[in-house]
């Protein structure tokens, strides 16, 4: 099983989010949040495509990468979830590093609050992702869902009904 970016972003955010993902559930199509930052994502910066490349690699599929400059940008409609988003650039960093091109960088974009954040892969990182994959493999892996965990964030969430149907909260 590829563990991808989205994997890794949702291993932060929740740990029923990710199994649910991760065993074929897939609630974004009807989320309008969802939709929301797709819009974000494709009018913030409308001649990147131009620009720079779409890049999958492992599994994973980065928007924007500048192979001159070798930086992926990866664009989120809030701060939010800022941890997982650091952690989710970061896999695609370190993703690059496993195929042998060295020295990328992310930024983080945040066009809505006009803010960017410089990503960089740690040595300390890679030891931890590769625990984070070791982990999402086996949460993905278990027979049964984790438990909801009631979360101020979770009325957000595109699974948020699939959660709370037939729980009491």
């Amino acid at each position: 099983m590829y563990v991808t970016a989205t994997h890794i972003n949702y291993y932060h955010i929740c740990k029923r989010k990710l199994w649910l993902f991760g065993n074929g559930i897939n609630m974004e199509q009807t989320s309008d949040l969802v939709a929301e930052g797709r819009l974000v994502h494709e009018t913030s910066y409308p001649n990147r495509a131009a620009r720079y490349e779409e890049v999958k690699i492992g599994g994973s599929v980065i928007d924007f990468y500048d192979p001159r400059e070798k930086v992926v940008h990866e664009i989120k409609k809030s701060s939010s979830k800022e941890e997982a988003h650091i952690w989710q650039v970061k896999y695609y960093l370190y993703l690059f590093e496993k195929e042998g091109i060295e020295d990328v960088v992310g930024i983080l974009e945040y066009p809505l609050l006009r803010e960017t954040l410089r990503v960089e892969l740690e040595e300390d990182d890679r030891e931890s992702l590769r625990k984070m994959e070791d982990e999402i493999r086996k949460i993905i892996g278990s027979e049964t869902c984790p438990s909801v965990v009631s979360k101020r964030k979770c009325g957000k969430c595109s699974y948020y009904e699939f959660c709370y149907s037939g729980e009491e909260e």
